[in-house]
């Protein structure tokens, strides 16, 4: 096999490619077969029927997932396996609970997986190699922040349910955060690659140096600073917190310092309690979070009903179309994971549970294997996105944590989540196949080297 150039697409993976292409394909048939059987259960759960249009449904499915393995074997050979499958399955898995809720809104949410592929496979036509975003640092920033600001331009921003985090530009309408936490991931990887070692160095204060000079932190704590506060006037805390753990995270594999996860802990507390003693919906939040039976006709109501079907489901559920999640309130987007716990009892919940953390494990294997800083911290940086908000939202819907208005990625309904959402796992595949491409190369310079 020859060597290829760095950052451009081959026609002929390495070995590992193709055995990863393989298993790629096999893993798709597999989540193919198991969305077909959940779909065709829901039916016989509702109507006692198997459902008509069962073979344009996984011929459609089908095809979309086809696409973008063809997109990923063609643009990205030697990418990670096993991320495009377990997306793949979440992403079914939330589209047949939505059919099974609302077959209005699955059309809609049918509609935004096509583009989401659309959107993945484009990613990887333009993006041939992760680091060569890094030039473009504060061009990201500043895409991030006007998407933030969007939702507060009159004419253009919406409010619904108390939070104005959506746009309307005519018929489309979009939450454009969902973008700007991509952007945001950009932004800070580029500036903490460039600044890694001074905010290594701890200089401030000069009686107990824990932190380095604030000069040098400022760029990114105004950005973040921005972001907060734009979030926090669209009562969107729920995005605010996970925009917080994308910072800390970042800057934490950047430096190896716990002062600053430490720090940040502290910090987010004083926030925390600021905004719980200011805003009367995370006033709300937090009394239902308590106790919701006083408020059990009312603001309790979608706890209370949530603990109710889960608790219905047991162990093994009631069965696709068996249950009545429907008397949970916005149960296809907030509360999609308290439906899949009754009809799919403990091990469906745990099985989207473990679906998850193996997203979580192959994008920080990604982090690991990169050899380039902004790689390595990008790919971290994405991750943490796709995890920390799957864990935000389930332990909402357990009672671990206040609920917040993020939704649970891949499954619950939401087009702009979903859109971006494809486009993270399109950049950890890109960094993913230049990992690979990389220790081709390197291993066939070392056989070359002892070969001499």
């Amino acid at each position: 096999m020859t060597a290829v150039a760095p950052g451009r697409a081959v026609a002929n993976p390495s070995p590992m490619g193709r055995a990863r292409r393989r298993a790629e394909l096999g893993l798709i048939l597999l989540v193919l077969v198991i969305i077909g059987s959940a779909y065709t259960l829901a039916s016989l759960g509702l109507t006692s029927s198997v459902p008509a249009d069962i073979g344009p449904f996984v011929a459609v499915i089908g095809g979309l997932l086809l696409v973008a393995h063809v997109a990923v074997r063609r643009l990205a050979p030697d990418a990670d396996g096993l991320l495009l499958p377990l997306v793949a399955l979440l992403n079914g898995i939330g589209y047949v609970f939505i059919v099974r809720l609302d077959p209005d809104l699955a059309a809609l949410q049918a509609t935004w997986t096509a583009v989401g592929i659309a959107a993945f496979v484009g990613t990887l036509v333009v993006v041939r190699r992760a680091r060569d975003l890094d030039r473009y640092r504060y061009t990201f920033l500043l895409i991030g922040l006007a998407l933030l600001v969007l939702p507060l331009v009159p004419g253009i921003g919406v409010s619904i349910r108390g939070a104005r985090i959506w746009a309307a530009v005519g018929p489309i309408r979009f939450q454009p955060g969902e973008f700007a936490k991509i952007a945001f991931a950009l932004f800070f990887a580029s500036y903490l690659v460039e600044k890694r070692e001074l905010l290594s160095m701890a200089t401030w204060p000069k009686f107990r140096p824990l932190l380095p000079d604030l000069k040098h932190l400022g760029p990114v704590l105004l950005a973040w600073g921005v972001a907060i506060l734009v979030m926090t006037m669209q009562k969107d805390l729920g995005s605010s917190l996970l925009l917080f753990a994308l910072f800390m995270s970042m800057l934490y594999v950047a430096t190896g310092r716990p002062a600053y996860p430490a720090v940040g802990a502290v910090l987010f507390g004083v926030a925390a309690y600021g905004a719980w003693t200011q805003f009367d919906h995370v006033k709300t939040r937090v009394r239902v979070w308590i106790d919701p039976w006083p408020e059990q006709f009312d603001r309790g109501a979608q706890t209370i009903q949530a603990w109710y079907a889960m608790a219905w489901g047991g162990i093994t559920g009631t069965g696709i179309g068996l249950g009545r999640p429907d008397k949970v309130p916005i149960v296809e987007s907030d509360m999609i994971f308290a439906a899949i716990g009754e009809e799919l009892g403990l091990l469906g919940g745990t099985a989207i549970l473990v679906a998850y953390l193996l997203i979580v494990g192959a994008g920080l294997r990604v982090a690991v294997q990169s050899d380039h800083a902004f790689d390595k911290l990008l790919a971290a940086g994405l991750t943490t996105l796709v995890g920390f908000q799957a864990f935000v939202i389930i332990a909402g819907v357990t009672r671990l944590l206040p609920l917040t208005g993020v939704v649970l990625p891949f499954v619950s309904y939401g087009g702009s989540a979903l859109v971006a959402n494809y486009v993270l796992i399109a950049l950890l595949l890109r960094i993913s196949d230049g990992n690979t491409k990389r220790n081709t190369r390197q291993q066939i310079a070392h056989q070359q080297a002892s070969g001499r």
